[in-house]
Protein backbone atom coordinates (compact mmCIF):
# COMPACT_ATOMS: atom_id res chain seq x y z
CA UNK A 1 0.00 0.00 0.00
CA UNK A 2 1.56 3.30 -1.49
CA UNK A 3 1.35 6.19 1.07
CA UNK A 4 0.11 9.87 -0.19
CA UNK A 5 3.09 11.42 -0.73
CA UNK A 6 4.62 8.63 -2.87
CA UNK A 7 1.36 8.96 -5.00
CA UNK A 8 2.28 12.69 -5.81
CA UNK A 9 4.89 12.74 -8.31
CA UNK A 10 5.33 16.31 -8.10
CA UNK A 11 6.66 15.70 -4.78
CA UNK A 12 8.42 13.03 -5.25
CA UNK A 13 10.66 14.78 -7.66
CA UNK A 14 11.50 17.08 -5.58
CA UNK A 15 12.75 14.87 -2.88
CA UNK A 16 13.71 11.59 -4.33
CA UNK A 17 17.56 12.39 -5.02
CA UNK A 18 17.74 12.67 -0.69
CA UNK A 19 15.65 9.91 0.30
CA UNK A 20 17.48 7.47 -1.78
CA UNK A 21 20.98 8.44 0.42
CA UNK A 22 22.40 6.57 3.11
CA UNK A 23 22.16 9.81 5.36
CA UNK A 24 18.61 10.31 4.98
CA UNK A 25 17.54 6.21 5.11
CA UNK A 26 19.74 6.66 8.14
CA UNK A 27 17.36 8.48 10.31
CA UNK A 28 14.61 5.73 10.03
CA UNK A 29 17.30 4.22 13.09
CA UNK A 30 16.23 7.07 15.41
CA UNK A 31 13.49 7.62 17.27
CA UNK A 32 11.80 10.87 17.11
CA UNK A 33 8.63 12.10 19.00
CA UNK A 34 8.03 8.75 20.82
CA UNK A 35 5.85 7.24 18.31
CA UNK A 36 7.92 7.58 14.93
CA UNK A 37 11.46 7.78 13.70
CA UNK A 38 12.69 10.88 12.87
CA UNK A 39 12.45 10.05 8.77
CA UNK A 40 8.77 9.20 8.99
CA UNK A 41 8.95 12.66 11.08
CA UNK A 42 10.78 14.42 8.26
CA UNK A 43 8.70 13.21 5.46
CA UNK A 44 5.65 14.30 7.23
CA UNK A 45 6.87 17.28 7.60
CA UNK A 46 8.51 17.52 4.12
CA UNK A 47 5.32 16.64 2.58
CA UNK A 48 2.87 18.77 4.68
CA UNK A 49 4.85 21.70 4.39
CA UNK A 50 5.25 21.43 0.75
CA UNK A 51 1.18 20.95 0.08
CA UNK A 52 0.84 23.95 2.38
CA UNK A 53 3.11 26.29 0.35
CA UNK A 54 1.50 24.99 -2.96
CA UNK A 55 -1.57 26.33 -1.30
CA UNK A 56 -0.53 29.56 0.06
CA UNK A 57 1.67 30.30 -3.09
CA UNK A 58 5.14 29.60 -1.85
CA UNK A 59 8.29 27.64 -3.36
CA UNK A 60 7.09 23.67 -2.45
CA UNK A 61 10.19 22.84 -3.86
CA UNK A 62 12.24 24.62 -1.14
CA UNK A 63 9.54 23.67 1.25
CA UNK A 64 9.84 19.56 0.23
CA UNK A 65 13.45 19.39 0.35
CA UNK A 66 14.35 21.62 3.42
CA UNK A 67 11.39 20.19 5.19
CA UNK A 68 12.93 16.74 4.75
CA UNK A 69 16.41 18.01 5.92
CA UNK A 70 15.19 19.62 8.65
CA UNK A 71 16.31 17.65 11.46
CA UNK A 72 19.19 15.61 9.31
CA UNK A 73 20.97 14.60 12.61
CA UNK A 74 22.52 11.41 13.86
CA UNK A 75 22.05 11.41 18.18
CA UNK A 76 19.55 10.89 20.74
CA UNK A 77 18.45 14.62 21.15
CA UNK A 78 17.03 12.99 24.62
CA UNK A 79 20.44 12.18 25.90
CA UNK A 80 22.73 14.53 24.60
CA UNK A 81 24.10 17.97 25.57
CA UNK A 82 26.04 20.15 23.93
CA UNK A 83 28.41 23.34 25.73
CA UNK A 84 27.07 25.80 22.74
CA UNK A 85 23.55 25.74 23.70
CA UNK A 86 20.11 23.54 23.71
CA UNK A 87 19.48 21.02 21.37
CA UNK A 88 16.78 23.44 20.26
CA UNK A 89 19.58 25.82 19.15
CA UNK A 90 22.48 23.69 17.96
CA UNK A 91 20.60 21.03 15.97
CA UNK A 92 19.47 22.91 13.43
CA UNK A 93 22.87 23.89 12.94
CA UNK A 94 23.99 20.08 12.51
CA UNK A 95 21.70 19.58 10.25
CA UNK A 96 22.24 22.13 8.00
CA UNK A 97 25.65 21.66 7.51
CA UNK A 98 24.88 17.77 7.26
CA UNK A 99 22.32 18.61 4.14
CA UNK A 100 24.90 21.22 2.65
CA UNK A 101 26.63 18.01 2.49
CA UNK A 102 24.46 16.35 0.27
CA UNK A 103 22.88 18.48 -2.13
CA UNK A 104 23.09 22.73 -2.84
CA UNK A 105 21.02 24.32 -0.79
CA UNK A 106 20.09 27.70 -1.31
CA UNK A 107 19.12 30.83 0.88
CA UNK A 108 15.67 30.27 1.86
CA UNK A 109 16.58 26.22 2.11
CA UNK A 110 19.58 27.15 4.64
CA UNK A 111 16.74 29.59 6.80
CA UNK A 112 14.27 27.03 6.91
CA UNK A 113 16.19 24.90 8.34
CA UNK A 114 18.13 27.17 10.89
CA UNK A 115 15.16 28.73 11.85
CA UNK A 116 12.34 25.93 12.48
CA UNK A 117 12.89 25.64 15.67
CA UNK A 118 11.42 29.95 16.06
CA UNK A 119 9.50 29.69 19.29
CA UNK A 120 12.25 28.02 21.41
CA UNK A 121 14.86 30.08 19.35
CA UNK A 122 14.56 33.67 18.62
CA UNK A 123 15.36 34.55 15.03
CA UNK A 124 12.55 34.86 13.17
CA UNK A 125 12.70 33.00 10.04
CA UNK A 126 12.77 35.21 7.00
CA UNK A 127 10.41 34.09 4.91
CA UNK A 128 7.28 32.70 4.86
CA UNK A 129 8.24 29.33 3.70
CA UNK A 130 10.34 29.12 6.95
CA UNK A 131 6.98 29.82 8.86
CA UNK A 132 5.39 27.51 6.98
CA UNK A 133 7.93 24.22 7.94
CA UNK A 134 8.36 25.70 11.68
CA UNK A 135 4.38 25.34 12.04
CA UNK A 136 4.07 22.09 10.31
CA UNK A 137 7.00 20.63 12.03
CA UNK A 138 5.14 21.78 15.61
CA UNK A 139 1.92 19.99 14.19
CA UNK A 140 3.54 16.91 13.33
CA UNK A 141 5.84 16.77 16.74
CA UNK A 142 2.07 17.11 18.89
CA UNK A 143 0.34 14.85 16.73
CA UNK A 144 3.38 12.09 16.54
CA UNK A 145 3.68 12.41 20.61
CA UNK A 146 -0.18 12.08 21.35
CA UNK A 147 -0.89 9.58 18.63
CA UNK A 148 -1.62 6.21 20.97
CA UNK A 149 -3.18 8.92 23.33
CA UNK A 150 -5.75 10.18 20.94
CA UNK A 151 -6.59 6.72 20.07
CA UNK A 152 -7.38 5.40 22.86
CA UNK A 153 -9.11 8.80 24.08
CA UNK A 154 -11.34 7.89 20.53
CA UNK A 155 -11.93 4.27 21.58
CA UNK A 156 -12.67 5.43 24.91
CA UNK A 157 -15.21 8.01 23.14
CA UNK A 158 -16.81 5.33 20.80
CA UNK A 159 -16.94 2.70 23.40
CA UNK A 160 -18.36 4.58 25.60
CA UNK A 161 -21.14 6.33 23.00
CA UNK A 162 -22.08 3.11 21.97
CA UNK A 163 -22.97 1.77 24.98
CA UNK A 164 -25.56 5.16 25.60
CA UNK A 165 -27.06 4.29 22.74
CA UNK A 166 -27.73 0.68 22.88
CA UNK A 167 -29.02 0.97 26.85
Amino acid sequence: MKIAWQEDPEYVSYVEDLLETQEVQKLGEFVQHRHSTRLEHSISVSYNSYKLAKRFNGDAKACARAGLLHDLFYYDWRTTKFDEGTHAYVHPRIACKNAEKLTELNDMEKDIIIKHMFGATIAPPRYKESYIVTMVDKYCAVQEASLPMSERIKHRWNTTFKKKQSV
